[in-house]
């Protein structure tokens, strides 16, 4: 069922200090930021040869990154999203296995312009995870 992985997120107080410190210190290339106000946070993505690191900050007061910087000031790792072929197979899948999917159960359209879900961390040992239809 799971593919490749498509990009570990890291969640981040400030975004354009992140983005200085992956582009000038890494030498990475970054790209511009993208608001998703569906999710509450605004991204860059990080490009690398074999996959992507999502950089995250809260849009809004509501959103579910401020709560996490709350409880991690410094910022940190907030998922991994993996790539499957059909995101409603793979949901069902999952949950007639007892895994539960975040939020109504359907998927929303994430920042690669594919649908999108996002799995209980308590059902898979403390990592919240994303699955990105490809």
């Amino acid at each position: 069922m799971l593919g490749r992985v498509n990009h570990i997120a890291i969640a981040v107080p400030d975004l354009a200090a992140a983005t200085a410190s992956y582009r000038d210190t890494l030498g990475a290339v970054v790209s511009e930021p993208q608001a998703l106000p569906e999710h509450g946070v605004t991204v860059v993505f990080v490009e690398l040869p074999n996959t992507k690191v999502e950089l995250l900050e809260p849009l809004g007061n509501a959103s579910p990154i401020a709560a996490f910087l709350e409880k991690n000031p410094a910022g940190g790792m907030h998922h991994i999203c993996y790539e499957v072929e059909d995101i409603l197979a793979a949901r069902d899948r999952l949950t007639a296995s007892g895994a539960r999917v975040l939020g109504n159960g359907e998927p929303k359209i994430g920042a690669h312009g594919k649908p999108v879900l996002f799995l209980h961390p308590k059902d898979f040992f403390g990592t919240l995870i994303e699955l990105e239809q490809v």
